[in-house]
C-alpha cells in the first residue's frame, strides 16, 4: 500500500475546501433567508466544484461506473448527469448537517425492525460500538442524541480535513449539545481505555470503517469491493474485539421524507477470546464490506468518498501534485 505520507491523493492529504467566510455565508443564507435561497446557492457551488476539480469528478465517475457494472453488468448511461446528481446529493447532505447543528430536528424514522433493535440496544445499558460508513449522513446519527437523552454517542474520527468547516459551523449555529468527537490518527491502547469507559457508562462509540489509516504503520488489508481491490482498515475491528461489547451497524439515508435509519446488530465480542480475534476479524471485515456494498446498491448517489478509493484507479498512484480542494466532510 502507498503510505499516506507519500501518496498525495490519500484521503487524509486532500485539503478541505472553502474559506471560513464562505462557510459562514452559507450558514447565514440557510438560517436567515431559508431553504430555497440556500438550495440555489448550493447548486451553483456544487456545479463549480464539478467543473473545476477533476480529481473528485473522476472519483465520482469511477465509483458510479463500478457500481453500475456490479449491479447491471454495464456502465451507466448519461454518466455526466448521474455524476452531477451525485455531487448534488453531497451538497444536500451538507445542508442537512447545517440544519442538524442549528438545532433543527431532522425528520428521522426507523422501520419496525430497526427501531426495535435500536431501543433494545439503548435500553440495555451495555453501550457498544457502531460501525458507520461514508454512505449517507453519519452526522444525523449523532443528532439523534438531541432526540433521546439516553443515547450518548462518541465519534472516533480523523477531523483534520473538516476541522475548519466544523469549527465555523459550531460557532455559527451555536449547537447546544454538540457530539463528543475524539480526534485520532491511530487507535492506541490509551484510546481503547478512554472508549472502554464510555461504553461502560452505557454510551456508544461511532466509527467509520471504510477509510484506511493515516499513519504509515496503520494496518489495512485489501478486499474486493464492487469487484475491484480496495483497502480497508483493521483498526475499527481490532478495537471492537478489544472492547468486548455489542457491535452494531447504523446508516442514515436520505429520501423524500427525511432520513431513514437502518440499525442492526452486527456481532457481540463480549465472549471473544484472544485466540479467536484474528479469525473474527477476517470474517467481520468481509461482512462489513458486504454491508457497505448493500448500502451503495440501495442508495447509489449517497456515497461520499470523493477520492481514489480503489487500488487500480488511475489516480491511486499519481505522479503529479494532488488537487487540494475537495468538498469538506
Amino acid at each position: 500500500m502507498t503510505p499516506a505520507s507519500s501518496n498525495p491523493h490519500h484521503w487524509s492529504r486532500i485539503r478541505e475546501t472553502g474559506s471560513a467566510a464562505g462557510i459562514r455565508a452559507m450558514v447565514w443564507i440557510r438560517r436567515r433567508l431559508g431553504r430555497l435561497p440556500f438550495q440555489i446557492m448550493l447548486t451553483l457551488v456544487i456545479a463549480y466544484y464539478y467543473v473545476a476539480h477533476g480529481l473528485h469528478r473522476r472519483a465520482s465517475h469511477t465509483y458510479l461506473k463500478r457500481l453500475w457494472q456490479h449491479r447491471h453488468g454495464q456502465p451507466p448511461r448519461h454518466l455526466t448527469w448521474l455524476s452531477l446528481r451525485h455531487f448534488r446529493s453531497f451538497g444536500q447532505s451538507l445542508m442537512d448537517k447545517i440544519d442538524a447543528w442549528s438545532g433543527i430536528p431532522p425528520n428521522v424514522r426507523f422501520d419496525d425492525e430497526s427501531r426495535r433493535h435500536f431501543l433494545d440496544a439503548v435500553g440495555s445499558g451495555r453501550g457498544g460500538v457502531m460501525f458507520v460508513s461514508h454512505v449517507g449522513n453519519m452526522e444525523i446519527c449523532t443528532a439523534m442524541s438531541d432526540l433521546r437523552e439516553d443515547f450518548r454517542a462518541t465519534l472516533l474520527m480523523h477531523t483534520r480535513n473538516a476541522r475548519q468547516f466544523d469549527e465555523v459551523l459550531a460557532r455559527s449555529t451555536h449547537r447546544p449539545h454538540p457530539p463528543e468527537i475524539i480526534e485520532v490518527s491511530e487507535i492506541t491502547p490509551s484510546t481503547a481505555m478512554t472508549l472502554g469507559r464510555r461504553i461502560a457508562e452505557g454510551g456508544f462509540v461511532v466509527i467509520a470503517a471504510d477509510r484506511v489509516p493515516i499513519s504509515d504503520s496503520g494496518r489495512a488489508r485489501t478486499l474486493s469491493f464492487l469487484d475491484h481491490p480496495a483497502r480497508f482498515p483493521e483498526g475499527p475491528f481490532w478495537l471492537a474485539s478489544l472492547l468486548r461489547c455489542p457491535v452494531y451497524t447504523i446508516g442514515c439515508f436520505r429520501d423524500d421524507d427525511g432520513y431513514r435509519v437502518d440499525f442492526a446488530p452486527f456481532d457481540d465480542t463480549s465472549a471473544l477470546g484472544r485466540r479467536e480475534r484474528s479469525a473474527w476479524l477476517d470474517a467481520a471485515m468481509q461482512r462489513y464490506v458486504d454491508w457497505l456494498t448493500r448500502q451503495c446498491e440501495t442508495t447509489p448517489l449517497q456515497w461520499f468518498n470523493f477520492f481514489p478509493f480503489w487500488l487500480d484507479c488511475d489516480d491511486a498512484h499519481p505522479d503529479g501534485d494532488s488537487e487540494t480542494t475537495p468538498p469538506p466532510r
